[in-house]
């Protein structure tokens, strides 16, 4: 199992790496844009879409995709609908947990992923259009919060953040996750490492105490993301979203904390 995870991410650093450093931003763009496709398949798949059900519906996320780009349609009023999906409906999702077998929620989920996917690929694009080590700092708050909510969480775990979606993870994970984001955060902002990111876009634009507030935004939504995919593949009855990543599961099990992240920095940063 190790050995086939290990194997997975060395060809996706292989294929994903170069793309972000190297290549024009359209190369780029179609990258992602393949990567939020796969995600849009798996997404239909948890919402239980019947026979060729999910590879319609992602075919509809990727023509959504391609309309966006060549009818120039603003990426702000997706990120405004993305964030008003992540501030209203995953909370709600998560505390009130409404089974798919509602049809009215299911049919909302499908048409609220459509627009997520959207604002997320218009969000990566634009970040990378501000340089490499923008997009690359706004993954690293994900990862950040992901690796230290990891450590703390084994080191310290005690109370669950919300057992009956995803009882793994704790309250003392999640501050571990936040606290490694702050302190990273922190230290880039001051010493400029690598700008522009976004530490030193939030301080600049915001200022240190509104940009400790933006940040701790961006943690609280990760932890979001997470636990909505969680919820959803709970009540679908699958263990990942998918088998796509051998070692790794799915694709959304890999950017579900990027996908409210992305435009809700984004949107913070106007």
């Amino acid at each position: 199992m190790l050995r086939t995870r290990v194997i997975t991410a060395i060809v996706l650093l292989a294929v994903l790496v170069p793309i972000t450093l190297f290549a024009p931003i359209g190369a780029f763009g179609a990258l992602i844009g393949f990567v939020v496709v796969f995600a849009a398949w798996e997404w239909g798949r948890l919402l239980k879409l019947n026979g060729a059900g999910p590879v319609a519906y992602a075919l509809v996320a990727g023509i959504a995709l391609v309309l966006s780009t060549f009818l120039g349609i603003k990426a702000t009023p997706l990120y405004q609908m993305a964030g008003i999906f992540w501030v209203l409906a995953g909370p709600y999702a998560l505390l009130r947990k409404p089974t798919l077998a509602a049809h009215a929620w299911r049919a909302f989920l499908l048409f609220a992923g459509i627009v997520v996917f959207l604002a997320c690929w218009h969000a990566v694009v634009d970040a990378r259009t501000r340089g490499v080590s923008f997009v690359l700092s706004l993954l690293l708050v994900v990862w950040l919060a992901d690796i230290g909510a990891y450590f703390a969480g084994k080191a310290l775990g005690r109370h669950k953040l919300a057992p009956s979606i995803s009882p793994g993870k704790t309250w003392e994970g999640a501050i571990g996750g936040w606290l490694a984001v702050i302190v990273i955060g922190a230290l880039a902002a001051a010493t400029g490492f690598y700008a522009p990111t976004v530490f030193t876009a939030f301080v600049g634009q915001l200022g240190w105490d509104r940009a400790f507030v933006a940040l701790s935004v961006l943690v609280a939504f990760s932890v979001v993301g997470d636990l909505f995919e969680s919820l959803l593949k709970r009540q679908a009855g699958v263990k990942d979203s998918s088998g796509l990543l051998p070692g790794h599961g799915g694709v959304l099990d890999r950017i579900d904390a990027l996908l409210p992240v992305l435009p809700i920095a984004l949107l913070m940063l106007g």
